[in-house]
């Protein structure tokens, strides 16, 4: 299992789609961003974006997985990530309260 400091310093892509809520299932949006972990621990893990922005994850590490080698496209810009150290995937449910 990896730890928080294995992760600092390393590249990552994350994708979160959103879902409309449970039962439905249905997708509406996504997102992707790369960047590099620059801090990371029980109160989340902090990424610094290639834009520049700064995002933070939640601590979980279960979430993260090394990426397997090669050029990975961005869907919304079409960039290429190449060769990132790992991914993240998260699935949203939205409700009214958060829509």
């Amino acid at each position: 299992m990896l730890t928080f400091d294995e992760i600092k310093g390393k590249t990552i892509l994350v994708g979160i789609t959103y879902v409309e809520n449970e039962k439905s299932g249905k997708i509406k949006g996504r997102k992707q961003f790369y960047g590099t972990i620059t801090g990371a621990g029980v109160i989340g893990i902090k990424i610094r974006c290639h834009n520049g922005k700064d995002i933070s994850l939640p601590p979980d590490l279960n979430a993260i997985r090394p990426a397997p080698k090669g050029n990975y496209r961005l869907f919304s810009t079409g960039e290429a990530v190449e060769s990132p150290d790992f991914i993240s995937t998260w699935r949203v449910t939205l409700d009214e309260s958060n829509a």
